[in-house]
């Protein structure tokens, strides 16, 4: 439930003229993307007779629009097909009636050691500031509400002494089970090699097991009730609840505190999805074979195509890529960053373009269900205290109910503000499926009436509740991958296919990025991630290299690539 201070990096140098702090480069694959793009060299060049060439984005996300970039840099066209609208799942939703008030349905917290995130949030002038996370200094105050009992507190020692129990207990586990002290030392200090031999004997162990698993069996819970496992899955850890992961793999879960994703934690002003939109449009420093103030969107005509119908191999070396209108296209490069479900449910792909080892990961994903709604009120009107009580009318709230968790989000005392009433995971999500956005928000403020029962919250709402399903987008299908237990195997193979020398040249040519191929879904630090080692991999397709002085991963792969279990 705590949060923990970010470390400052320390070990390798940093680049001339950069900032070096905590850094998510592992723990599969612990290469340093933050200064592989931070390096004078750059991340590549592609001969001179490729410049121009087409390659074909699908999917106009934080991955897609990152490797649109990039390749656009190197020279190459960027092609971009979009079913929805840019952004992705960094969706900012805006309401009506008002300028600049939005709600966040997608990615909405972004961890300081997501650096390569950062480093195009940076590149486009974004504005952060902290994220309104429980027992917090951006949420100053916290409700819990579990089984009927209400807490208020400021910070964990305002709760009552069992929720520091079951805080301690996590600590200890994490510790115990997973020596996470040096997992963080070797991550802070950037040592691949220390980071490998630590991990590569968790995979095995861990693969097969689950969250609760790991949970229950720990010698800190182990000596504590069950309630205190309750207690842990309701309200969990950094930001809430999280027995909705607990049939998911640990290794997900390591992952997440390993890399510190729950740590010093951003919410974006101006809303996520600006990012992805300026950067389409930002202009492409330093790139070639474009004319000055080039950009992403002006190569692509200011507008990406539509949806993708199919994809199949035209000749030895082009991609054919029809749309949902018929037009056809051929490309020497593609990249899908689409979820993966999509391949076999919404777009027609050629069978051999995939071996069937791979075929068989990308319909093996387990995707999460989430839901939230959202509504404007008139002002932040949580700030007034009441003076009998000395406490706000409205906290952030955790609650075994059905709101689950309720964030608060100031945009100034003169504007409107947004509350999001309920941010809920799987059964919960799942419980609200049928249900419009209005009947979900007049359920969530039932649900807070019960718990601030002296608040009136409708009296300051204004306009229509904005709300979300992922799984009932059929762009989507889901919100992101959650790796069952013996998903190891099958995250390894979608993850390593950017490197496709030793593929079929059939099979070659054909790219995945995103989140879900990640090592860590539901994290934009993840889709960037991949949307790099894609630039890497056609960059090489094109006959391209990075230069000796800033090997990029493709060219660090027998050197860091993930452990490869038997199969």
């Amino acid at each position: 439930m705590t949060e923990t201070e970010p470390r400052t990096g320390k070990g390798i140098e940093a680049p001339a003229g950069t900032t070096r702090g905590y850094s998510a480069i592992g723990p599969d694959f612990p290469f340093d993307y933050e200064s592989w793009l931070a390096h004078p060299a750059g991340l590549g060049t592609v001969p001179h007779d490729a410049h121009g060439e087409p390659v074909a984005i699908i999917g106009a996300g934080v991955a897609g629009v990152v490797a649109a970039y990039e390749l656009a840099r190197m020279g190459l066209r960027p092609v971009l097909y979009e079913a929805g609208r840019i952004g992705g799942r960094l969706r900012s939703e805006p309401f009506g009636g008002a300028d600049g008030v939005f709600a966040e349905l997608g990615g909405m917290r972004f961890p300081r050691s997501g650096r390569a995130f950062f480093h195009y949030a940076e590149l486009v002038d974004t504005e952060t500031r902290p994220f309104p996370n429980p027992l917090t200094p951006a949420a100053p105050t916290t409700v819990v509400d579990l089984e009927g009992v209400t807490s208020f507190a400021r910070t964990l020692d305002d709760l009552p002494v069992i929720f520091t129990e079951v805080a301690q207990a996590w600590d200890a586990a994490l510790h115990e089970h997973a020596d996470l002290a040096a997992m963080q030392r070797a991550m802070s200090d950037r040592d691949p090699d220390a980071i490998a031999a630590l991990w590569h004997e968790l995979v095995p162990v861990w693969d097969d097991r689950t969250f609760y698993d790991f949970v229950a069996t720990s010698d800190a819970f182990s000596r504590l009730s069950f309630h205190h496992r309750e207690i842990f899955g309701q309200v969990g850890f950094g930001t809430g609840g999280w027995d909705s992961d607990f049939p998911n793999t640990m290794l997900e879960i390591l992952r997440v505190v390993m890399n510190r994703f729950e740590d010093d934690q951003q919410m974006i002003v101006g809303g996520a999805e600006h990012i992805v939109r300026r950067l389409w449009q930002a202009p492409l420093a330093a790139g070639v074979n474009w004319p000055d103030g080039a950009s992403v969107a002006s190569i692509g005509g200011g507008a990406t195509r539509p949806a993708v119908a199919s994809i199949s191999r035209s000749g030895s070396d082009s991609l054919r890529i029809v749309d949902v209108h018929g037009v056809e296209a051929e490309y020497g490069a593609v990249l899908s960053t689409v979820q993966s479900w999509l391949l076999t449910t919404r777009i027609d792909v050629e069978e051999r373009l995939f071996g069937q080892k791979l075929w068989m990961a990308l319909d093996r994903t387990r995707y999460m269900q989430s839901s939230k709604t959202f509504v404007m009120v008139d002002r932040p009107f949580w700030n007034d205290i009441d003076p009998a009580t000395g406490r706000p009318p409205l906290s952030m709230t955790l609650t075994d109910r059905n709101t689950r968790g309720t964030y608060l989000f100031d945009n100034g005392p003169d504007r409107p503000a947004v509350v999001a009433l309920s941010y809920a995971w799987m059964g919960d999500a799942m419980k609200v499926l049928p249900l419009t956005a209005q009947e979900r928000a007049n359920l969530a403020l039932d649900t807070l009436a019960k718990i601030y029962p002296n608040t009136d919250i409708r009296s300051h709402v204004m306009g229509d509740p904005i709300t979300v399903s992922w799984e009932a987008d059929p762009n989507f299908q889901g919100a992101f991958k959650g790796a069952l237990p013996g998903h190891y195997r099958y995250n390894r193979r979608m993850y390593s296919h950017f490197v496709q020398r030793d593929l079929p040249p059939y099979e070659r040519g054909l790219f995945l990025a995103g989140d879900e191929v990640s090592w860590t879904p539901g994290w934009a630090e993840g889709a960037v991630q991949t949307g790099l080692n894609a630039v890497w991999g056609i960059m090489t397709h094109f006959g391209g290299s990075c230069s000796d002085a800033n090997p990029g991963p493709g060219d660090r792969w027998d050197d860091l690539a993930p452990l490869r279990l038997p199969e």
